[in-house]
């Protein structure tokens, strides 16, 4: 039975953030607010936790493209090559916000994604996923519990997802009502922008 936390986002309770490392440090399962869909989530350091969740979404955790959840850009380089002026000032302009952008991977990643070539890189405007990775001190992994054939209230609506996913993870937040729309990936790991997949973040920031 998964734990079900109720988080303000205006004013995240620290006794409640706290909650929710314990359950990502003991390499627990968390499905947490965003500024887009609901994200299910683990600690980027924990491979059994990243198994877990590989599992859940039918993926080799080798071949899964789950995103990092960073705080904002000053670790980037322990999860990124270096990257050049002009990706940097893309990143800056749009995060945080509802982007996931690829990035060539650094050779310093977790040992779960040493044979990566590229890594998607989230930095959502919701002060709850912030505040949980601040608190963390490292990423944790994104993947969208979105499904294109159910209802809609299912992704959207905390009470529902927990009555779905109660037996697979471990820990609910309940941050208010998610958004519906997935983030819009863009490719920055080749020498021009390529939009993956258009969702939430207007591509008038480029």
């Amino acid at each position: 039975m998964a734990e079900f936390v109720k988080i303000y986002a205006e004013n995240p309770n620290p006794k409640q953030i706290a909650k929710v490392i314990k359950v990502l440090k003991n390499g627990g399962l968390i499905i947490y607010p965003t500024d887009t869909v609901y994200g299910l989530g683990c600690d980027i350091t924990n491979t059994k936790a990243l198994e877990r969740i590989a599992q859940i979404k039918n993926v080799k955790l080798d071949k899964a493209n789950f995103s990092f959840i960073c705080h904002d850009l000053s670790n980037l380089s322990d999860y990124v090559k270096q990257i050049d002026t002009t990706t940097f000032k893309i990143l800056k302009r749009a995060l945080p916000g509802p982007y996931t952008f690829i990035l060539p991977g650094a050779k310093t990643l977790p040992s779960a994604f040493k044979k990566k070539k590229t890594v998607g890189i989230r930095v959502p405007d919701n002060t709850i996923a912030l505040e949980i990775v601040k608190q963390l001190g490292n990423p944790i992994i994104s993947t969208s519990i979105r499904d294109e054939d159910e209802v809609l209230e299912y992704t959207t609506d905390p009470e529902l997802i927990l009555e779905k996913w109660n037996n697979r993870v471990d820990l609910v937040i309940d941050g208010g009502y998610g958004d519906n729309e997935a983030s819009t990936v863009i490719d920055l790991s080749e020498e021009e922008p390529i939009i993956v997949r258009e969702g939430k973040g207007s591509l008038e920031i480029f």
